[in-house]
């Protein structure tokens, strides 16, 4: 198992490497032929080719040999398959790896399972069908098997989900739930909900677990009444019903964005004293509300990062042993997470956008 470390500040201190994309901008060209130029291609003029020449001296830019090596051959294109675009976190995930693949001359082409298993096949058929140099996935019931069977063919990363046997690039997600769990206990709540998703995934599973090993930790009994599976359509009412109980959790933690969403929009509906709130994934406008939503931060670019530079080390040894790669999370306090156990301390409902 592999972990990445280091801060915001760490990154911020070491020089970025100049991209395709800065030396396009300089030269006033496509990011395509400043790869004609890099590969010594014809098809540029003169006066294109000494502009794009300039740009690289002046940048210091040097090609990554190994995105080089994951074009060769008859395609430059990379498949993802993900769940949904509509998912906050694998929009961002999937722009940072086009953003990615195109700083490198690569192209994206990505679809969607929509939860669904058939249609993850069918999708996965349509994109495999084309002559891939690589393919991220978010399996939904695919087994490794059959993932196996197309590592043979070309690189294979799965992301958020592991296979056994395939590279994997995920966040830890019982470790980072009983952080937040805790963080509700320390300043004194013991009447703590759970808001989760019916999924077939283990990231929820695994969540629900860190939930119930941090209240046995602290000695607080698991209360399954406080536990609501809430479907990704968004509808609220079961939410509604737990908010507005006499013994309703003066704290709730949410497994996932869409599960977070869901319970915003339930208390700006109704009537329920806001609760403590913390969710797992953070999501556009979840600093804007009064309070801010406190969340588990899975940064969707440091993933989509991780994952596009694990599929070109692959491209260059695709016999290598696959790895299992934990992205840190870290826990980003916008004050819903930090509203004390009291309850003069949580008055209203969820505030306005600022």
């Amino acid at each position: 198992m592999t972990h990445m470390r280091g801060t915001d500040a760490a990154r911020a201190s070491v020089p970025r490497r100049a991209r395709i994309i800065d030396v396009a901008e300089l030269a006033g060209v496509s990011m395509k032929t400043v790869s004609r130029v890099v590969n010594d291609e014809a098809g540029v003029l003169p006066d294109t080719r000494d502009r794009v020449v300039a740009a690289i001296a002046e940048l210091g830019f040097v090609p990554d040999s190994r995105a080089r090596s994951l074009k060769r051959g008859s395609t430059d294109t990379i498949g993802i398959l993900i769940d949904a675009i509509s998912d906050p976190f694998f929009a961002a995930f999937v722009s940072a790896v086009e953003e990615l693949a195109l700083a490198e001359g690569l192209s994206v082409l990505f679809a969607s399972t929509g939860y669904d298993g058939h249609r993850e096949r069918e999708q996965l058929a349509r994109l495999t069908g084309d002559r891939l140099r690589g393919l991220i996935v978010a399996p939904v019931e695919i087994g490794a098997g059959e993932l196996q069977l197309l590592r043979r063919r070309f690189p294979v990363v799965c992301v958020d989900r592991a296979r056994e046997g395939i590279d994997s690039i995920v966040v830890d997600d019982f470790g980072a739930t009983v952080e937040a769990v805790e963080a509700f206990i320390e300043r004194g709540h013991r009447r703590i909900g759970f808001i989760g998703e019916h999924t077939p995934y283990p990231t929820v599973s695994a969540r629900f677990d860190g939930f119930r090993a941090a209240l046995a930790a602290a000695g607080i009994p698991i209360d399954d009444s406080l536990v609501v599976e809430q479907g990704r359509s968004h509808e609220e009412h079961e939410v509604t019903e737990l908010l507005g109980r006499p013994d309703a959790p003066t704290a709730v933690f949410c497994a996932s964005s869409p599960a977070t969403i869901a319970t915003i929009h339930a208390l700006r509906q109704g009537t329920a004293p806001m609760p403590a709130l913390i969710s797992f994934g953070d999501f556009e406008f979840a600093s804007v509300f009064t309070p801010g939503i406190t969340c588990v931060d899975q940064d969707p670019r440091l993933i989509g990062e991780a994952t596009f530079r694990r599929l070109i080390a692959l491209s260059d040894e695709p016999g290598s042993a696959p790895e299992h790669i934990v992205v840190p999370t870290r826990l980003i306090r916008r004050g819903s997470g930090e509203l004390l156990a009291e309850s003069e301390a949580t008055p209203s409902p969820i505030g306005a956008l600022r």
